[in-house]
């Protein structure tokens, strides 16, 4: 046997990513919302507010807030199984701090999730994708602990609202990217201090265990899990030096996996914090609220590894993370991303052995550069082949190796605005988007050649892969 029966096939986005409609119903500006576009050479900016002149693609993207129903039939078409998408907060309280939700974003979820069940399909939502309200930036956003409180009632609202429609939750998209790049994260500023950031994910964490609990209470079918950005390296040699400066590496990205799948830091990081002179901000009660809101299973991304050694010096570089090594054994995507399927069963077992949770692969793909040719179809076998590689690896993690694996969701099922970079030309999806970097076109979908692939390898239970 392979995957199991219930296995959840399907595709993710981002809200901030694909609804554009930046400011309509009542929606209120989030993170996502000040960031311009770049490319692989030029960095993100993130501005005061909206300035005249500037490109921000999430304000239009590919209108998916107004073409949701077109969207959900095609992915009816391919035969998902599930929708990874998120809940925008600034539709739902659009300051993040109001006293009342809007009635305007609320409906249109429920119309989303309808529209998912007409076809057979589960939504898996994202509560804090990378979208936390602007308005929380009066506070110091996650610094604050107040930021906390506000969460949890926007977590009791959705809980509350969508009981029965939805059953799988994630808390916050690649929480360890607090450690990377902490506005995307959190709006955090990126200048932000060590001190600053740890204190940033601890309000996080703690966010993150409060509504484990409380989603568990509201609806006891409801499964919660975390999101970890998939940070997975290899050592540079076998020089012990190597070896353990990759551990370090590990650790500093696992760190936020074992407070959510154990319910405590670790020691090493406690240790570390010592050294740095890092205080978190605990009051009590804290400790046992993490360890009774441990999550249920675990979801991680996963595009690429890195080579970490001695002489590491991490940077973002234009959404890409950089260490200095590089791994002559990988090919790497026209954005410097390297392509190692065999990483992802790697990965798979290491996160398996390390917390003996059930796992989900919640993004993975390729961006590339694809061409819309006479007769509006678009030739993407680069893509299959990225696809039929990670996939084959995975079920060897499932067949060979044991791993309870839940489900997968490519990224950017459809043609999103990239997180990185904030292009559209960076392209993942099996649905092509007729939209430039400016997201300005007829945004009309077409079929690429992977959407039929991925139909026949839904349809197999993931044995057809040809």
């Amino acid at each position: 046997m392979s995957f199991p029966k219930d296995f959840l096939w399907g595709g993710a986005t981002a809200a901030n990513q694909c609804e554009g409609a930046y400011l309509t119903d009542g929606k209120g500006l989030n993170t996502s919302d000040v960031m311009t576009a770049g490319d692989v050479r030029t960095p993100r900016e993130i501005t005061d507010g909206i300035l005249p002149g500037k490109n921000y693609p999430s304000h239009i993207a590919i209108d998916h807030y107004g073409r949701f129903k077109e969207d959900i039939a095609l992915f009816g078409e391919m035969g998902f199984k599930c929708y990874r998408m998120s809940i925008n907060w600034a539709r739902i309280f659009p300051n993040g701090d109001d006293a009342q939700p809007n009635e305007a974003g609320l409906a249109h979820y429920d119309a989303v999730f309808d529209e998912c069940r007409k076809y057979g399909i589960e939504p898996l939502v994202t509560i804090s994708h990378y979208e936390t309200p602007l308005g929380l930036q009066k506070y110091g956003s996650w610094t604050n602990r107040k930021v906390v409180d506000f969460y949890l009632r926007y977590c009791e609202t959705i809980f509350k609202r969508y009981k029965g429609k939805v059953r799988y939750w994630l808390t916050f998209n690649e929480i360890n990217c607090m450690s990377l790049m902490p506005w995307t994260a959190g709006g955090v500023p990126n200048s932000a201090d060590e001190k600053t950031r740890m204190t940033a994910a601890y309000h996080q964490l703690l966010a993150s265990a409060r509504a484990v609990k409380l989603a568990h209470e509201i609806d006891p079918e409801n499964k919660v899990g975390m999101m970890y950005a998939g940070m997975f390296s290899y050592p540079n040699s076998c020089d012990p030096d190597d070896i353990q400066a990759n551990t370090e590496f590990m650790n500093k990205m696992l760190f936020y996996c074992d407070v959510q799948a154990r319910g405590y830091y670790p020691a090493y990081k406690l240790r570390e914090f010592e050294r740095l002179g890092i205080v978190l901000p605990q009051q009590p009660g804290d400790a046992e609220t993490l360890r009774a809101g441990t999550v249920d299973f675990i979801s991680f991304s996963y595009y690429f590894t890195m080579v970490v050694g001695k002489k590491t010096q991490l940077n973002m570089d234009c959404g890409s993370v950089n260490t200095g090594y590089t791994n002559p054994y990988l090919p790497r995507t026209a954005w410097g991303w390297t392509i190692d399927p065999k990483g992802l069963r790697h990965a798979l077992n290491l996160l398996y052995d390390r917390y003996q949770l059930p796992l989900m692969v919640v993004e993975n793909g390729l961006g590339a550069y694809d061409k819309l040719e006479e007769g509006n179809v678009i030739h993407d076998p680069y893509r299959i082949e990225y696809l039929r590689e990670h996939i084959k690896e995975m079920k060897k993690a499932v067949e060979l190796d044991g791993i309870p694996l839940m489900g997968y969701t490519t990224w950017g099922c459809i043609d999103i605005v990239s997180a990185g970079t904030g292009e559209m030309k960076k392209r993942y999806g099996f649905i092509y988007v007729d939209a430039d970097d400016a997201c300005q076109g007829t945004l009309d979908r077409y079929r690429k050649d992977s959407f039929y692939w991925y139909k026949k390898v839904i349809a197999s239970n993931g044995e057809d892969l040809d």
